[in-house]
C-alpha cells in the first residue's frame, strides 16, 4: 500500500521489483529478544536498563509493518511479535520478509562481519556481530526469490592477506592478487575506509617505499584492524586499479557510520579530492547511505559524471520522516544518479522495511511534484523505474 493516490503507471513503477544494490546477509538462527534488539539498532549495544530498542523509529516500524507478514495484527507487542517469529522459525520468517520486499536482485556484501571490520573492538559490537551465521548471497537470493551477486569488501581481503603474509612484498603482492581474484566473481567492490580513518584522507596514491614501511609495521601485529592511513590508501588505490580493469563500480560507505574520531569525518564532501582524481579513470563511485550528509553527496553526484548516491540506511531508520530525506536528496542529485538499497543487515525485517520506506518516500516525492505540475505522469513513472532498478542495472552491468 502506497501512502498517496498516484496515476496507475506511476504506482506500477513504484511497486515494480527493485534491485537492492547494497545489503548484507541476515541471520539464519533463531533469535532471542536481546539478540534481536541489538540487531535492529545501528549502535550495536543493548538499550539502557528499563528501555527497549523497539521504542525507536525502526522498532516501531517492525511492529507496524512487519507484523502482518507474520500473520499478526499491526502494532503487535514486541513479545508477541518475537514469539510468532520464533514459532515460524528463522527460515520461514526470513522467506516471508525477504520476498515481501519485492526485490528482483540482491547485491550482497558477503564479508563475515567481525570486530576487525571497524576500528573499534567492543564487547557490544562482538555481541551484535558474532552471535550466529548469516545467509550467503546465494541463500539470500533463494529465500528472497531473487537473483543474487557479490559485492567484495576490500578491508576483509586485506585482513586475510595480512594474517598470512610473511614479508612486506608478500603482503603487497597478496593484496593485489586476492583483490583481482575476488573481483572476478563480483559485480562491485566496497570500502569502509570511513570507519577506519574518516573520509578526509590524502587522496594521492602513496609511494611504494611508504607502503613497504607501513606493511612491515602492519605485519608485526596483523590481527589488529587496519588503521594505518598509508595502507588504507594503498588498499583503496589497489581496488581502484582492479575496478578500472574489470569495469566495476566502487561503493564507499559514508555518513551514518561508526567513526572513532567523530561522525563528521564521514561527510562525503571530504571525498572531493579523491573523487576528482578518479574521474579520468572512468571508475564509478557509489556513495552509500550518506545521511545526514545526503545533500553533500547529492551535490557531488551532480558535479561529477561518475558519482552515484543512495540513502538506503536512512529511510527505514528515520521511518515516518523518510519522505523528507528523499525530498532533500532529490533537490540536487540527477535522477539517473540515484539508486535503491535497503542496507539489509542481520534481520530480514531490515530488507522489508528498507524497500517499504523507499517506496513510501519516493511516492510522496512523486505525488508532490505531480500535484505541482513539475513532472508529467510519464516522467514520474520513468524516474521511479530508474531509481528502483534501471540505474543499478546500468552501473553494475546486470
Amino acid at each position: 500500500m502506497l501512502p498517496v493516490d498516484l496515476p496507475g503507471t506511476v504506482r506500477d513503477a513504484l511497486l515494480a521489483p527493485l534491485v537492492d544494490h547494497h545489503c548484507h546477509g541476515v541471520r539464519r538462527d533463531d533469535l532471542g529478544r536481546a539478540q534481536f534488539e541489538v540487531l535492529i539498532t545501528e549502535g550495536g549495544a543493548p538499550a539502557p536498563p528499563g528501555t527497549t530498542h523497539f521504542d525507536t523509529p525502526f522498532g516501531a516500524a517492525v511492529r507496524r509493518w512487519c507484523a502482518p507478514l507474520l500473520d499478526l495484527e499491526p502494532h503487535a507487542p514486541p513479545a508477541v511479535y518475537l514469539a510468532r517469529r520464533s514459532e515460524l522459525g528463522p527460515a520461514e520468517a526470513n522467506t516471508r520478509l525477504l520476498r515481501g520486499a519485492g526485490v528482483v536482485a540482491f547485491l550482497v556484501d558477503t564479508a563475515q562481519d567481525t570486530a576487525q571490520d571497524t576500528a573499534q573492538d567492543t564487547d557490544a559490537r562482538n555481541t551484535r556481530l558474532h552471535g550466529g551465521d548469516t545467509l550467503t548471497a546465494a541463500e539470500m537470493g533463494r529465500l528472497g526469490g531473487a537473483a543474487a551477486d557479490e559485492i567484495v569488501r576490500i578491508e576483509r581481503i586485506e585482513q586475510d592477506v595480512a594474517e598470512t603474509a610473511q614479508i612486506a612484498v608478500d603482503y603487497l603482492d597478496g593484496v593485489a592478487a586476492e583483490l583481482s581474484a575476488r573481483a572476478a566473481r563480483a559485480v562491485g567492490l566496497k570500502t569502509a575506509i570511513a570507519c577506519r580513518a574518516g573520509l578526509g584522507f590524502d587522496p594521492a596514491r602513496p609511494s611504494r617505499g611508504a607502503v613497504i614501511a607501513a606493511a612491515n609495521r602492519r605485519l608485526a601485529d596483523p590481527k589488529q584492524p587496519l588503521a594505518d592511513e598509508v595502507l588504507l590508501r594503498h588498499l583503496l588505490w589497489s581496488a581502484v586499479d582492479v575496478a578500472r580493469e574489470r569495469g566495476l563500480p566502487l561503493q564507499v560507505h559514508a555518513g551514518a557510520v561508526d567513526v572513532p574520531l567523530g561522525p563528521h569525518l564521514a561527510d562525503p564532501a571530504r571525498l572531493a579530492g579523491f573523487v576528482g582524481a578518479l574521474q579520468p579513470l572512468g571508475v564509478s563511485v557509489i556513495l552509500l547511505h550518506c545521511y545526514p550528509y545526503h545533500r553533500q553527496a547529492a551535490y557531488l553526484a551532480g558535479l561529477h559524471p561518475h558519482v552515484y548516491v543512495d540513502v538506503g540506511l536512512a529511510l527505514p531508520h528515520t521511518a515516518a520522516a523518510a519522505a523528507r530525506v528523499m525530498d532533500e536528496l532529490l533537490e540536487l542529485a540527477p535522477f539517473h544518479k540515484l539508486l535503491f538499497s535497503s542496507h539489509c543487515r542481520g534481520v530480514a525485517e531490515s530488507a522489508y522495511l528498507g524497500a517499504l520506506y523507499y517506496r513510501h518516500a519516493l511516492a510522496r516525492a512523486l505525488g508532490a511534484r505531480l500535484t505541482l505540475g513539475e513532472w508529467s505522469t510519464a516522467d514520474a513513472a520513468r524516474i521511479a523505474h530508474m531509481i528502483g532498478s534501471g540505474n543499478a542495472r546500468r552501473v553494475y552491468r546486470l
